[in-house]
This record gives C-alpha cells, structure tokens and sequence, in this order.
C-alpha cells in the first residue's frame, strides 16, 4: 500500500531536483570544462590513457561515464575504487588521466585511492560537490557537480547529486565528442548493435 504523502515526496523530489540543476547549468559555461578537457586531450597525445574512479553509488556512475566517453571518442576505463590500493592501481600509469567522483570529496577510501595514484604519476580530475573537500584541493582539476538538498525528507540517500554527477560528466563527454569531430559514422563504428546501429543511413 502507498503512502499517502508519497506524492508529496514526489514533487518535493522533482522540484528540489529541478532547481539543483538550474543551480549547475548556471555555474557551466565555455570555460568549465576548459582544463579538463585540455588534460584529457594532451594525456592522449601522449598515448596516456582515461580511467574514472568513485567509491559506492559514484563508483556506478563511473561505469556509465566510461561507457559513455568510450563510446563517443574518449577510451575510458573503470578502476574500482578500493581495489585500486591493492594492486589495481597498476592499470594507471604515469601520465594517465583519473576521473575521481565523490559528493563530499571526503571519502577515506577513495583518499587512499587517490594518494596512490598521484604517486604513480597520475592526473586526477575531482567531480565533487564540494569545492573545499580534500579531494577538490588535491585534483589537478575540480569539476563542481554539488547540490544543496537531495530531494528528499531525509536528505541522506544520494538522488540528486548523483544526477548532477552524471549532468557534468555527460556535459565532459559532449565537450570531448566536440573537441574530436566525431561524425555520425565513427558512432556507429563503435555502437554497431541495437536500434542506434540500425541508424547507419542517417545522416
């Protein structure tokens, strides 16, 4: 049985989301990614690899991010975020990007994480909403993906900042996908199953 304040819960929900992300698309102009993608750009002239990073529901974000970026002309690998202190930090080499999620940019776990591959030689991209945490202070770049309220009466679960995780990364792969020129048949080179590989006659 529902709750009878369950649609309360929706709209308050929906609403906080709404004006979270107006609060973002506010702070994103030409000059937000500017850094960011200048590293990735220059690793990968340099034959150096893009591999992202995130501890609990950022580290599903980052699955999908790296699928994304793949997939529209930025290879990126998933490194799990804990077991990157024990041993799988050998993935990243010197030179190599990371993209490191985290809402607080506080996370112990990923600090670790961190620490190890800056001693490797890695340069790390923050997303966090936090732009005095730990992990924005120790980024080569910061990515400000932060909301106020998670749009919930708890305002514990991570809903809204997850989303707003994905809206900067999302609006990361689309700078890059410009920044490379990719035409719509590259895309489908590499997307050549489903309904969008179907779409090879388009245009």
């Amino acid at each position: 049985m529902l709750s009878e304040n369950y649609d309360k819960e929706l709209e308050y929900f929906l609403n906080t989301s709404l004006t979270e992300f107006e609060n973002i698309r506010k702070k994103i102009d030409r000059s937000f990614y500017e850094d960011a993608v200048n590293l990735i750009v220059d690793a990968e002239k340099k034959k150096c690899h893009v591999h992202i990073t995130g501890i609990g529901k950022p580290g599903h974000v980052a699955g999908y991010i790296a699928s994304l970026l793949s997939s529209t002309g930025t290879p990126t690998y998933v490194l799990h975020g804990t077991e990157a202190v024990h041993g799988s930090a050998g993935q990243v080499v010197s030179g190599d990007v990371v993209i490191a999620i985290s809402n607080s940019g506080e996370t112990e776990e990923l600090k670790a994480t961190i620490q190890t591959l800056k001693n490797n030689g890695a340069k790390i991209i923050a997303v966090s909403g936090n732009p005095d945490s730990w992990l924005a202070k120790n980024g080569d770049v910061f990515l400000y993906a932060g909301v106020g309220q998670e749009g919930d009466s708890l305002n514990m679960a991570p809903r809204a900042s997850i989303i707003a995780e994905i809206l900067v990364l999302q609006g990361l792969s689309l700078v890059l996908q410009s920044v490379k020129k990719l035409s719509h048949q590259q895309y489908i080179k590499w997307h050549p199953g489903g309904s969008l590989g179907k779409r090879k006659g388009e245009s």
